[in-house]
């Protein structure tokens, strides 16, 4: 009886154990594991050090110095249980990457023996060196110093036994010298004004979040043949290569069945990223042969501007394992789509509500309206604006193409939306509104949640989409940062937010009604942003033609971009909120000219030693065999020598006419290099590189393209096409 009773104790023992192995299997099991989130800080912080954080993250407000200690013991108590040796302040310098300082927790005591220390002082603030960092002049090499400045609205993690503390990274003398630090000002502004403007429909309302939900688009390749592309190892894309026979055109890989080894590999990445609380949602094959997409659910704007950093660090380090290379160049293969990372903006009050969400009456879809045509409107102001924050060197291979919108702006509402707008703009009007106008505006206005269910759809051709509850921003390259945009696109809308206030409140004191009042500058903003918006084909050039007639500017190259954030009135924009210095406006122009010009010329570079080293010695080698051929066929047969010789006659000629081009070009090419090289004037010299440098460097790329075609396979010195967007 009692063997029974044990077997009886052990079975259930056993039962447990594997339901808790088939629990610890569930995402919800392991999510955010390894993040020092509030539920794990209250474990162990100390109530009123907690508290103090808590208010710093939900209220902007200082942490005492004196919990300052209490923070870091407790952080460094969790870390070190999970097996962290080392901390980090892990921050986003400008140069769309991520960087990080590692330092042990262990210290030396005097006399012998050690200990693991971590100070608060070292929690909130560090000096990693500065000079080497992208900084546009604002600190000279010799003068190294920089701060790293703990975040406390963006909860730590572990990775690689290293406790990593998001923080924002500025000179000696203040200017920002990464992404953060405009974003959380620009947060900061965007959300006072919309908390200022909610008052008028909710007085419940105390605080505003600014949300995003990103897309991230990235190609994988084999990594032995990844190995085998000097271009793609140094540059992130092919420099040459000539299409494949089928690659997209049959439509065949977009959402299909996803390869086994892929599969292993989004498996991998996505179970760290959840156990970095990144919430991971989608996955599938993108549109271009080995072209994915993953996507998380929404999130603060300034957390998942962090995930998104971290998870590509994560990506690309799971790729290694499984014997792939991530690329999240935007353009990495010519011919077939490149990557894109949508960024979808909307905004969430405490109270729960989404401000770009129609509701269930009159009063909060003028509330919606309201959030809604303010967009729109800076979209309409700034909107040039909103295209420079996306201008990249790597990104300007995709914008204009029949897989990214256009480099001028447009906003998609959706035909039922915008017959709502036209609709107020017409039956609005400044005068005294009868109580029956009121009623029948309001009726109408009150349809717009049933009209959204059946009529809303998606324009994937406009940057700047309408698509339910939220506005798509699709310009935004696939290695981009959304920090960039994201602090554009939330002072615009502060501005226009504040100005509507100002005009709204205007009109009260005159004795208009409330809603009257907001309903007539609604009108007001959609006659001014009119032309903005519109419903078709934005890939057209029948758009590019009527957007010219309307006066929307087009930006015509990557170093005009650039330019744009100089022009008083974006420049007015940015200073005023205090999201940017000019000083740093400056440093920004010009390290962005600084990274064009490095990456052209790294570009350029390692096309011209590709050109002369693997391509010409090839193609020569393949034209010998044939000279060889014609000289037999001569020798053997002399009667139907010219007949039979006359393919391989034209295949000499050809091979002889691209490598002559492909040499005169490599030549004109260094030459420019070296000319703009010389050119102190950074401006002109990154014109040089745009106009003068990269073209040449597309006639080569031709004429290598060209030669692929005709030298024999078995010699051609590279990976082709056809193998690299294959995995199997």
């Amino acid at each position: 009886m009692a063997t029974l009773r044990f077997k009886a104790l052990d079975e259930i023992s056993r039962r447990e154990l594997i339901e808790t192995k088939l629990s610890d299997q569930k995402i919800s099991g392991y999510f955010g594991a390894d993040v020092f989130d509030r539920e794990t800080m209250r474990q162990y912080i100390a109530k009123d050090a907690y508290e103090s954080l808590c208010n710093a993250i939900d209220e902007g407000r200082r942490i005492d110095r004196k919990f300052a200690n209490q923070i870091a013991q407790g952080m460094k108590t969790w870390a070190m249980e999970r097996g962290a040796t080392h901390y980090s302040h892990w921050f986003q310098p400008l140069n769309d990457s991520t960087a990080e300082k590692h330092d042990a927790f262990f210290e030396p005591m005097q006399g012998g023996g050690s200990f693991e220390t971590f100070k608060g002082e070292l929690l909130v603030q560090q000096e990693p060196d500065a000079s080497s960092f992208p900084n546009g002049g604002l600190r000279n090499t010799f003068e190294a110093r920089g701060y790293s400045a703990w975040d406390p609205s963006s909860p730590a993690f572990i990775i690689d036994k290293t406790l990593c503390i998001p923080s924002i990274f500025i000179a000696y003398t203040g200017e920002a010298l990464d992404f953060k630090t405009p974003l959380l000002k620009s947060l900061q502004v965007v959300c006072k004004a919309a908390e200022d403007v909610c008052q008028y429909f909710d007085k419940d309302v105390k605080k505003v979040n600014v949300t995003l939900g990103w897309e991230q688009e990235y190609f994988l390749v084999d990594e032995a043949l990844f190995l085998a592309r000097p271009d793609l190892m140094q540059t992130g894309r092919t420099l040459m290569g000539h299409i494949a026979a089928k690659d997209q055109q049959l439509d065949d890989h977009y959402f299909g069945a996803i390869p086994s080894r892929v599969l292993e590999y989004m498996k991998e990445f996505e179970e760290q990223a959840y156990r970095l609380g990144i919430p991971i949602k989608t996955r599938h094959n993108e549109v271009a042969p080995n072209q994915f997409e993953c996507a998380p659910m929404f999130e603060e704007a300034n957390i998942a501007v962090d995930h998104n950093t971290l998870l590509m660090t994560v990506m690309r380090k799971v790729a290694l394992k499984h014997k792939l290379r991530v690329l999240f160049h935007e353009k990495p293969f010519a011919g077939v789509n490149g990557s894109g990372k949508h960024c979808n903006w909307s905004m969430m009050t405490d109270t729960g509500v989404n401000l770009l969400a129609p509701g269930k009456t009159p009063k909060n879809n003028i509330q919606f309206l309201t959030f809604f045509v303010n967009a729109i409107k800076a979209a309409h102001d700034y909107g040039t604006l909103f295209m420079a924050s996306i201008a990249t060197q790597s990104n300007s291979h995709r914008l204009g193409a029949h897989e990214a919108p256009p480099a001028v702006m447009s906003v998609f509402a959706g035909s039922t939306l915008s017959d709502m707008l036209d609709s107020i703009e017409e039956r609005v009007s400044d005068k005294k509104m009868t109580p029956d106008e009121k009623t029948d505006i309001k009726l109408d206005i009150g349809k717009i949640p049933d009209i959204l269910l059946d009529n809303t759809d998606r324009n994937r051709t406009s940057p700047f989409a309408f698509t339910g509850n939220r506005f798509e921003f699709r310009a935004t390259g696939s290695s981009h940062t959304c920090a960039a945009p994201l602090t554009v696109i939330n002072t615009a809308i502060a501005e226009e937010l504040i100005q509507f206030k100002k005009e709204v409140d205007a009109l009260i004191d005159k004795g208009v009604k409330k809603d009257e009042a907001i309903l007539q500058v609604i009108r007001k903003y959609i006659i001014a942003s009119k032309k903005i918006r519109f419903e078709g084909n934005g890939y057209s050039q029948a758009w590019l033609d009527e957007a010219g007639k309307r006066g929307l500017e087009s930006i015509g190259s990557i170093p005009e971009a650039f330019t744009v954030f100089n022009r008083p009135q974006y420049k007015e924009l940015l200073t005023k909120h205090g999201v940017y210095s000019e000083s740093e406006i400056c440093a920004r122009y010009e390290i962005n000219l600084e990274i064009l010009i490095k990456k052209i010329q790294i570009e350029s570079r390692v096309l011209a030693d590709m050109a002369a080293n693997h391509i010409v010695p090839t193609a020569i080698k393949y034209q010998n065999v044939l000279i060889q051929n014609v000289q037999g066929l001569k020798d053997i047969m002399p009667d139907e020598y010219m007949e039979l010789a006359s393919e391989e006659i034209r295949a000499i000629t050809k091979i002889a006419k691209y490598v002559k081009s492909i040499r005169e070009h490599n030549r004109q090419m260094i030459d420019a290099r070296k000319k703009y090289n010389n050119t102190e004037n950074i401006i002109e010299r990154a014109n040089g590189y745009w106009d003068v440098v990269r073209p040449i460097m597309s006639v080569i790329r031709q004429d290598i393209d060209k030669l692929e075609l005709i030298v024999d396979d078995e010699l051609w010195p590279l990976p082709k096409y056809r193998e690299m967007m294959s995995i199997n």
